[in-house]
């Protein structure tokens, strides 16, 4: 739609003196608002700040971790449970490496918490035998007492089976293991999680083919996947063998790889896979689990790790 004439030529030079300077003043105002605008968008000509990118090269935030929690719950399953270390098919929860109160071990908790401290504010829902489709029941237990700390050591059943065909899918796992951490955080969302990782299984059949008395037991069926046929050596034996060897490996992977995602969650950077065992720290029962000695280890290895300024590399 045109203006008339008249109103055309107001709007050019009839306008009155106080009028044009009014307007004028809001020119310089819009444009001033638009050169801020567009410098907090990153769009100058490049002497302004490009604020774009510099949100973009931040550094992701820092884990946080507690070295001296006041409080701990741990979880797994037999290892954590000191089965066989005491006597023959039995748990004996005492020598546990993350709250045993037994000064031959100094668990994780007797370290940190002293002997009343470990006794009062220490809980073990390890169930022996547990794999890790357990484990979310577990921590959904610990959760409960919203713990500082909650250790977590599992795996080893979901490699030792029967038949290696029937070991845990690594998927499986990983989603068991998501599940858990979720129910973690729901109930209990400032608790840290200390992971070990799975044992060496090959290492231990190594160590402990040779013990006359550990290959008898052996034949029993303990981790038949790893052990079964301890000294046939034949490709399809050594095939097994490393079958179980990889899943173990991968495992760890999703134990770190979960872990890396949560700020309050330090994985062990692989020290209780990579440590080299002996048959002193195996249970003289079945050669299989860990001895006294044995969950002595393991909780030096937590103890470095929980009380260490940066996580393991």
């Amino acid at each position: 739609m045109q203006e008339s004439p008249r109103g055309h030529g107001r709007l050019l030079g009839a306008r009155p003196a106080r009028r044009r300077s009014r307007l004028a003043g809001v020119a310089v105002s819009c444009a001033g608002l638009l050169v801020a605008a567009t410098a907090l968008a990153g769009c100058t000509d490049g002497a302004g700040p490009d604020w774009t990118k510099a949100k973009a090269s931040q550094s992701p935030p820092k884990p946080i971790w507690d070295r001296s929690p006041a409080s701990i719950a741990a979880v797994g399953d037999s290892i954590t449970r000191g089965f066989d270390a005491c006597g023959v098919l039995s748990d004996c929860p005492e020598v546990s490496w993350a709250t045993g109160t037994d000064d031959g071990v100094r668990s994780l908790a007797l370290r940190l918490l002293g002997k009343p401290g470990a006794a009062e504010r220490s809980w073990n829902y390890a169930r022996s035998g547990a794999s890790v489709a357990a484990l979310p029941a577990q921590m959904r237990k610990a959760a409960e007492h919203e713990p500082d700390l909650v250790t977590v050591m599992m795996g080893a059943n979901d490699a030792c089976k029967d038949d290696a065909a029937l070991m845990t899918p690594v998927d499986e796992f990983r989603t068991s293991f998501v599940e858990s951490m979720r129910r973690l955080r729901a109930d209990s969302p400032r608790t840290h999680v200390y992971v070990a990782s799975v044992p060496d299984l090959k290492r231990l059949w190594s160590e402990g083919r040779n013990n006359p008395l550990g290959r008898q037991i052996w034949k029993l069926g303990i981790c038949a996947s790893m052990l079964g046929e301890s000294q046939d050596m034949g490709a399809e034996a050594q095939q097994r063998r490393s079958t179980v060897q990889a899943r173990v490996v991968a495992y760890n992977k999703v134990l770190k790889d979960v872990c890396a995602k949560d700020l309050r969650c330090r994985y062990d950077g692989g020290a209780v896979f990579d440590f080299r065992f002996t048959g002193e720290q195996l249970s003289t029962w079945d050669w299989f689990h860990p001895s006294k000695n044995g969950q002595g280890k393991l909780a030096d290895i937590a103890y470095r790790n929980v009380v260490a300024a940066n996580p393991p590399a």
